[in-house]
């Protein structure tokens, strides 16, 4: 399988496969249409307090984030987690979907870490 990402505002293309939307708020200004979303997994995502936290924060923290988060998808997420890698296992291409600016600093990245260990 393979496992892309790619930001919600950019347009939906065959070639992304499934497409799983992975934040907790619907993004900003995108039509459902437009997003052309297969999943949305609004448990894999940081919880609200880290994503506000991470909002408050410098790309210097991206480390602690990113450990923050990790510590999430074991323990409180970990169930939701586990759902989402058996679901992907039925794709042959599977893009996360997010809304974040920042294509190097972001949760997706973490996440598609975390799913590509239970795959």
């Amino acid at each position: 399988m393979e496992l892309r990402r790619k930001r919600a505002y950019d347009t939906a293309e065959q070639a992304d496969g499934f497409r799983v939307l992975v934040d907790r708020l619907w993004p900003r200004g995108v039509s459902k249409e437009h997003a052309a979303i297969d999943l949305w997994s609004k448990d894999t995502a940081p919880s609200p307090e880290l994503r506000k936290d991470w909002h408050a924060a410098s790309d210097d923290d991206w480390g602690v984030y990113a450990e923050h988060y990790r510590a999430e998808l074991a323990n409180e997420s970990a169930g939701a987690l586990d759902e989402l890698a058996a679901e992907l296992k039925h794709h042959d291409v599977v893009t996360l979907v997010y809304a974040a600016h920042d294509e190097r600093h972001n949760h997706a990245i973490v996440l598609e870490a975390a799913l590509r260990e239970l795959l």
